[in-house]
């Protein structure tokens, strides 16, 4: 397991991506004594080379489609326990694929839209070497968070994946909110979870008893009823779903049928 730290070390975090979560964590470090140095996609190569040049650490912000490559792109003094993930339908595969050992990990149940306060499904996890600095950042920000094991962070990745995925991908047939897919659409959402099961077991090497995931997926539509299905990005991630499926080699009729 990887040992947390104190954070004391750490007096300068870049974040590439400056969404609403970047900004929003960006924030806590800022409240906490870091100094954020902030990579966009029109930051000059110069400048973008400089930041991460003098980061301690670097906060991974950005969207699905842009994590590859990113990550393929990081300097070498970031990659060996530095690097800061926290996308959604991630798994270890998304950075060990880049060398990045140790990363700390966060597995965000909260969402921070324009205008709006911060909605939380539950709390946020954490995981890694820098975890008590990651929570007392967001702590700032009044997210509530708490640090796991090292062990437990894959778990923890395949709960909120399934959150999302079954949500996004199930409201492509039904919409509604996620709790008519607890009631009305029970037993097709449950098909539909032991499907990217398998597929995310797949890419972990391991075998996922479907009834543990699927009771929290269940409690977790509990905590926020009213939770809106598909979402603009439902497409994409049935299509980046299907391509690891079919590396794979896994058969998936129902993600075919959406």
């Amino acid at each position: 397991m990887s040992d947390a730290v104190s954070g004391e070390d750490v007096k300068r975090v870049a974040v590439i991506g400056t969404g609403q979560l970047g900004r929003l964590i960006g924030g806590g470090l800022i409240a906490n004594g870091v100094e954020v140095l902030p990579i966009q996609r029109t930051t000059r190569p110069a400048l973008r080379a400089e930041r991460l040049s003098a980061a301690h650490r670097v906060l991974v912000a950005v969207g699905e489609d842009d994590l590859e490559s990113v990550l393929s792109t990081l300097p070498a003094h970031l990659r060996e326990r530095h690097t800061w993930l926290l996308q959604n339908e991630l798994l270890p595969p998304a950075w060990t694929a880049h060398q990045i050992t140790a990363p700390t990990v966060l597995v965000v149940w909260a969402e921070k839209k324009k205008g709006k306060p911060v909605a939380e499904v539950q709390k946020t996890l954490v995981a890694g070497p820098d975890r008590d600095l990651v929570i007392r950042a967001l702590d700032s920000v009044d997210v509530r968070a708490e640090p796991i094991e090292d062990a437990a962070l894959p778990q923890a990745l395949v709960d909120k994946n399934l959150y999302i995925l079954v949500s996004n991908l199930a409201g492509l047939r039904v919409g509604g909110t996620v709790a008519a897919l607890k009631g009305d659409h029970r037993v097709f959402a449950s098909q539909l979870a032991e499907e990217i099961l398998g597929i995310e077991a797949a890419r972990l090497h391991t075998e996922l008893a479907p009834a543990p995931f699927l009771e929290r997926l269940f409690a977790a539509f509990a905590a926020d009823p009213s939770h809106g299905c598909r979402g603009r990005t439902a497409e994409a991630r049935l299509a980046r779903l299907r391509a690891h499926a079919r590396r794979e080699n896994i058969a998936t009729p129902i993600l075919d049928s959406l």
